[in-house]
């Protein structure tokens, strides 16, 4: 396990930070939170950019720096940006589209240039679904192909699947198939309605409950690690389950214990702008790449700045400023929701997590305030 882990300090620096190196993609996915373009944009980062990027990720000692998209394939300089981040100590992820341009021969360059994992996405346990979701025919055999040939040359492979409505029926056989692969982290997502995601294809409070149990039932037994994204609730639910095993009397620690490579995962309370930034293609500086507030630009501020003094970042890492009963959760240091669905569902970063059914001792519900589906905000250019 990395041992920056335990001792990272969300206020002076991040856990996670994620590069979106390009919005070029080929692929036209219908959860995509960037609404990616088949050609780049000539504003991107250069080269050069990239590269003191990376230097600053570097200096900050940042455990996990995952380069995104779009498609960072689509990038010519990508295995040179890889490389510069390996010569400077960073170990970097990477999430290619499975389109044509993911061949095995890019697989393998990627690990010669020093790439310590691939993540790809999978979100059905059938083609006809994952291919669906992904707008491309092909899309799901192309991602079998992937991981094969990150499994040959032993590049890590991460596994990440959107839920929504258009896939949950298949969480099952989604999960069967987890077990089949050979990967070394299951990222499960929950759909943030942003971008070409719809209000309508999100999970209900009671569905997201049904989703985190059977995510923690196969945590149980799994060879893998397990993680999430926007749903920062699954760390509630999780302590309460081992709180009745522990009632129950049960080694809790041990049945949990995951051996996953030296990237790790993040420790709990991490959140949009805590512990998390996203800096999009044009160098603006995101709590994450689901919550389209710009914090600065990095063409005019050091990261670090951004991410240390912004307004918008301090007051995202104040849990005093969570509203509704995420303010009033005896849970919020270790979870807070979604900064990221609230903004897009209210257009308040601080609201209440919209899809938590927990209600807080002594909290008084209140009925959400929420946007319609034709006045979310869409999330373009982060």
């Amino acid at each position: 396990m990395n041992p920056q882990i335990n001792t990272i300090d969300f206020n002076q620096r991040p856990f996670i930070a994620i590069w979106e190196v390009t919005q070029a993609c080929d692929l036209a996915c219908v959860h995509c939170r960037a609404s990616a373009q088949p050609d780049r944009d000539p504003f991107e980062l250069s080269t050069d950019e990239g590269k003191n990027l990376i230097d600053q990720i570097a200096a900050l000692r940042v455990p996990v720096f995952v380069l995104t998209g779009g498609d960072p394939i689509k990038r010519p300089d990508l295995f040179d940006l890889i490389d510069h981040a390996r010569c400077v100590g960073v170990r970097v992820s990477l999430t290619p589209s499975a389109t044509p341009l993911l061949t095995k021969g890019i697989v393998i360059r990627l690990k010669e240039a020093g790439l310590a994992r691939l993540a790809v996405s999978m979100d059905g346990a059938s083609a006809a679904t994952h291919d669906a979701f992904r707008g491309m025919s092909g899309s799901f055999a192309r991602t079998l192909d992937a991981v094969r040939w990150a499994n040959e040359i032993g590049l890590p492979v991460q596994i990440n699947t959107t839920f929504s409505r258009r896939n949950i029926a298949e969480i099952d056989q989604i999960v069967a198939l987890m077990k089949e692969l050979k990967i070394t982290l299951w990222s499960v997502f929950f759909l943030v309605p942003t971008g070409r995601g719809k209000l309508s294809d999100l999970l209900s409070a009671e569905e997201f409950e049904s989703v985190f149990a059977k995510v923690y039932s196969l945590s149980r037994t799994a060879s893998f690690d397990i993680k999430t994204t926007e749903a920062q609730h699954y760390r509630r639910f999780v302590l309460q389950q081992r709180a009745g095993e522990r009632k129950a009397g049960l080694d809790t620690d041990s049945m949990h214990e995951r051996s996953v490579d030296a990237i790790g995962r993040a420790p709990r309370g991490l959140n949009d702008g805590k512990g998390f930034v996203f800096i999009s293609h044009k160098g603006e500086v995101f709590p994450s790449g689901f919550l389209p507030l710009s914090a600065g630009n990095i063409r005019e501020q050091e990261l670090a700045t951004i991410y240390r003094d912004s307004p918008l970042f301090r007051d995202l890492r104040d849990t005093s400023k969570l509203e509704g009963k995420c303010g009033s959760c005896e849970f919020k240091e270790i979870c807070g929701g979604s900064r990221a669905r609230a903004h897009a569902l209210t257009g308040n970063p601080h609201a209440e997590e919209p899809c938590c059914s927990y209600v807080p001792k002594g909290y008084v519900k209140r009925p959400a305030q929420m946007k319609t589906a034709s006045t979310l905000h869409v999330l373009q250019g982060a």
